[in-house]
C-alpha cells in the first residue's frame, strides 16, 4: 500500500510541476494599454522632472509629478481596501555630493508596500524613475518631457500596483518612484540604504528604466525583445568567496545573474511571443542605472528596458536639425511595448511573492566521483512543498536540467560528473512556484549519506 501511495505521489508531483498558474496569465491580461498611456502623457505633461525643478506647481516640475504619483498609489490603495502602504522617503544631497548638484536639495521616493500574508520581512521591488533631463543635466527650467525616459518605467510601475493589488501574496512587493537618477542615482542610493537599515531582505529589485522605444537610433525596429542588463558576481563577496570561485566556478553565478535567469525563463513560459535577451553585464557600456546602489548593497537586482535605444531621444533639447528630430516626446513611445514589458515586471513580483523562500548554504560534493551531490538548509516557511536541483553545461547561459526531489536537504545526481555541469537548488512552493536558483555557496566536508 505505501508502494502504490508513494507511486501516486510521484505521478501528481510530476504532473503539478508541469503546470503553469492560471493567475500569471490572468494578470498578464490585466494590464491596460490605455492606463499606462494615460500614465505617459500626464508625467511628460509636467515640461519637466528634472531634480531641481520647480516644487511649489501642481502644474509644472518634479514636486507636481512627485505629488501625483503618490496620489496615484493612494486611489489604488483605497480600491484595495488600504492595502497599499504609501509614504516618500527622502534624503538629503548638497554640492559636495557631485558636479550635477548645482544646489543643496531633498532627493524625494515615492513608496507603495504591498503587505504580505506571510507577515514577513522579504521584499520584490519594481521601481521606475520619476526624474527627467534635456541635453544639460541640470537645467531645470527647459522642457524635459522623459516620456520614454522614464515616465514609461514609472507608469508600468503604477500600473503593476494597479493590477497586482487585487490579489493577495506571501510576501511584500514594493512599488517605488525614485528620484535623482540623472543626477547620480540618489534616489536608488537612499532607498538602498533605507532597506538596509530597516533589516529587508531583498528577493530582488526589479529597475525599469526606459521600456517604450522600439525603433533603434540605427533604424532596427524591434517589439518583441528586450534586454536584462545583470552583473555576474556580487561586489559585496568575500576574499573566500572570490578565492573559492577560481576552483569551484561560479563567475556569472551571482545572485543578480540568477534573477536575470528567473525572468528570462517565466517570460518564456507565460509570454512565449516575446524575446528576453540577457546581457552580462551590469548596465549599457560604461552607463549606469537606479538597480546599481541596491547591487553595492549585496542585493540582487537587475535592469529590465528595451532593446533598441534611440539615442536622437534621450538626453535632448527638443528641436530639429538637418532634419532629425531630437527629443524624448511622446511620439517616440510604443505603448503596446510598454504594455509587455509592465506584464513581465507584473508577473515577475507575482511569481516571487507567491513563491518560497530559497534555500540556504548550499553546497556541492563530488570530487573524482561518478556523482555529485548537493546538501542545504531548508527554508523556514509553510508553503514549501520540497526542492529543485537544476544544473547546466558550464557554458550554457540558462539553466538546461532539472529535476524536483522532494522535501529533503540533501540529493545525490548518480551518474552526473561535478566537472562538466554547474548546479544549483530552488526551493517548490504549494502553489509550484520556485524560488530564484541558488548557486552552492561551499563544498560539502563531511560524510555524505545517499537517501
Amino acid at each position: 500500500m505505501k508502494h502504490i501511495y508513494f507511486i501516486s505521489f510521484l505521478c501528481f508531483s510530476q504532473l503539478f510541476f508541469s503546470q503553469t498558474d492560471s493567475k500569471i496569465y490572468s494578470i498578464i491580461d490585466q494590464i491596460d494599454t490605455k492606463r499606462i498611456e494615460a500614465d505617459i502623457r500626464v508625467l511628460a505633461n509636467f515640461g519637466t522632472r528634472n531634480t531641481f525643478s520647480d516644487t511649489i506647481s501642481n502644474k509644472r516640475g518634479i514636486g507636481a509629478a512627485r505629488r501625483w504619483i503618490k496620489s496615484e498609489f493612494e486611489k489604488v490603495s483605497k480600491d484595495c481596501s488600504n492595502c497599499l502602504d504609501v509614504f516618500y522617503q527622502r534624503d538629503f544631497v548638497t554640492t559636495n555630493d557631485g558636479e550635477r548638484v548645482p544646489k543643496d536639495t531633498w532627493i524625494v521616493n515615492v513608496v507603495a508596500v504591498q503587505r504580505g500574508t506571510a507577515n514577513s520581512n522579504r521584499y520584490v521591488i519594481m521601481t521606475g524613475d520619476i526624474d527627467s533631463r534635456n541635453s544639460d543635466p541640470i537645467d531645470a527650467t527647459k522642457d524635459a518631457p522623459g516620456a520614454n525616459d522614464n515616465a514609461s518605467g514609472m507608469a508600468g510601475t503604477i500600473e503593476a500596483a494597479r493590477v497586482l493589488s487585487q490579489y493577495k501574496f506571501d510576501y511584500n512587493i514594493v512599488y517605488l518612484g525614485l528620484s535623482g537618477e540623472e543626477q547620480g542615482l540618489f534616489g536608488g542610493k537612499g532607498f538602498a540604504a533605507f532597506a538596509k537599515n530597516n533589516n529587508w531582505e531583498i528577493i530582488g529589485v526589479l529597475n525599469n528604466d526606459m521600456i517604450g522605444n522600439i525603433e533603434g537610433v540605427n533604424g532596427v525596429i524591434d517589439n518583441r525583445t528586450f534586454r536584462i542588463f545583470s552583473e555576474p558576481t556580487s561586489v559585496t563577496e568575500t576574499e573566500k568567496e572570490i578565492s573559492n570561485r577560481r576552483f569551484y566556478g561560479g563567475e556569472v553565478d551571482g545572485i543578480s545573474r540568477q534573477l536575470a535567469r528567473y525572468i528570462h525563463k517565466l517570460t518564456l513560459t507565460y509570454m512565449p511571443e516575446m524575446n528576453p535577451m540577457m546581457i552580462y553585464r551590469l548596465d549599457r557600456f560604461g552607463r549606469g542605472g537606479h538597480h546599481r546602489p541596491f547591487n553595492d548593497l549585496g542585493f540582487a537586482g537587475v535592469r529590465i528596458m528595451e532593446a533598441q535605444e534611440n539615442y536622437n531621444r534621450q538626453h535632448q533639447d527638443i528641436r530639429e536639425e538637418n532634419g532629425i528630430k531630437y527629443g524624448d516626446v511622446i511620439e517616440g513611445v510604443n505603448f503596446e511595448y510598454a504594455n509587455k514589458l509592465t506584464a513581465v515586471n507584473a508577473i515577475t513580483l507575482a511569481s516571487l511573492a507567491w513563491a518560497s523562500p530559497e534555500p540556504k548554504n548550499v553546497r556541492i560534493g563530488g570530487i573524482v566521483a561518478p556523482s555529485t551531490k548537493l546538501k542545504w538548509d531548508k527554508a523556514t516557511a509553510k508553503n514549501i512543498i520540497g526542492y529543485k536541483i537544476y544544473w547546466r553545461l558550464t557554458t550554457a547561459s540558462q539553466w538546461e536540467f532539472s529535476r524536483f526531489v522532494g522535501d529533503v536537504d540533501q540529493f545525490e545526481l548518480e551518474g552526473i560528473v561535478i566537472d562538466n555541469y554547474y548546479f544549483g537548488v530552488a526551493s517548490v512552493s504549494n502553489t509550484g512556484h520556485e524560488s530564484i536558483v541558488v548557486f552552492p555557496n561551499d563544498i560539502i566536508r563531511t560524510s555524505f549519506k545517499r537517501k
